[in-house]
């Protein structure tokens, strides 16, 4: 009677797990799925080198009556999220709206079912250049460009040693009876000394090395810890159990400064554009460039404002620390 009884419990156990079981795979059949379409704006080309990225474009996703809006970012990308699903088949409308770009409008087919993720890429052409009223104008020539900027980097030099010297008294020959200090064997009766170092602001010592160099040498002991690792400060402590030693405490001097190096780098010219990186640490950075022959310096301010050039900069996607500067040469200027 009893086996049956736990054989029908567990029977009903069985189908209340498998129950739960079946209820949770309803639940995930049924849930909500929204519809992602990403993708990245670039400039069109039949030059693949030069398709660089259009931040700040405003796309707008229309799909039925859901409207949703966004702008790409520096590198080009945007991501869109629809709060409905958009069913596979279905068409969504992309607009591509950016100064300099003509307007572009696509027509994407939704593929994918579940929770879709759509890449686009959107070439946007650029608009058509006003023409010139001085059609007679000699366009300017820019040679030799040149990216020039400053990396801080420190700088140590030794600039010289420092020592002192300090003397531990005692009288050997007297046993320690457990009066410390005593020798390292716990017999003789010991005495201990030290002496300290400082370097000054903006110093450290290096190289650091203290010795007995008179007395009963052999029956004395240093302790390292205080010197090991260098600093401004350094100290040694000294044991003696035998008759007074005379010890010295020495190290490298080392002055550490900042220095700034100039470096000079050249950027890639593909057509009517320029690119170039800088390090994350990089300051001043200015372009070199030769105008009708005329050498002059540009500094990039914030705004990037150059007068025969329009640039941009974004961070590394890869790195997120690396500057990348993108520039093309304004109307009535040529390599």
């Amino acid at each position: 009677m009893r086996r049956w009884k736990a054989a029908v419990w567990i029977a009903i156990a069985a189908l209340g797990l498998a129950g739960t079981t079946i209820l949770v795979l309803t639940l995930r059949h049924f849930r909500a799925r929204w519809s992602v379409i990403q993708g990245a704006v670039v400039r069109r080309d039949t030059d693949p080198r030069k398709e660089s990225p259009i931040p700040d474009t405003q796309i707008t996703a229309r799909y039925g009556d859901s409207t949703q809006s966004t702008h790409s970012d520096a590198a080009g990308y945007f991501r869109i999220v629809f709060p409905r699903p958009v069913l596979p088949g279905q068409t969504v409308t992309l607009s591509f709206n950016s100064p300099n770009y003509d307007p572009l409008d696509l027509q994407e087919t939704i593929r994918f079912r579940s929770s879709m993720r759509q890449l686009v890429i959107a070439e946007m052409s650029p608009a058509a250049e006003p023409a010139s009223p001085d059609i007679k104008r000699t366009p300017t020539l820019i040679a030799n460009i040149r990216v020039r900027y400053t990396v801080n980097s420190e700088n140590e030099v030794n600039v010289g040693s420092s020592f002192k010297t300090f003397e531990v008294v005692n009288h050997g020959d007297i046993p320690c009876r457990r009066q410390r200090p005593c020798s390292p064997d716990g017999y003789w009766k010991a005495s201990s000394g030290s002496v300290e170092l400082d370097a000054g602001a903006g110093n450290e010592f290096r190289d650091a090395r203290a010795s007995c160099i008179a007395g009963p040498c052999p029956f004395t002991k240093i302790d390292s810890s205080g010197f090991a690792n260098g600093g401004r400060t350094i100290s040694a402590l000294a044991i003696d159990w035998s008759d007074t030693a005379t010890f010295v405490l020495q190290a490298e001097v080392f002055h550490t400064t900042i220095v700034s190096n100039v470096r000079i780098s050249y950027p890639v010219v593909i057509g009517r554009g320029f690119n170039f990186t800088v390090p994350p640490t990089a300051e001043g950075v200015s372009l070199v460039a030769e105008l009708n022959n005329l050498e002059i310096v540009f500094p990039l301010d914030p705004d990037l404002d150059l007068s025969w050039a329009t640039c941009t900069v974004r961070k590394d996607a890869t790195t997120k620390t690396a500057a990348i500067y993108q520039c093309e040469l304004k109307p009535g200027y040529h390599f």
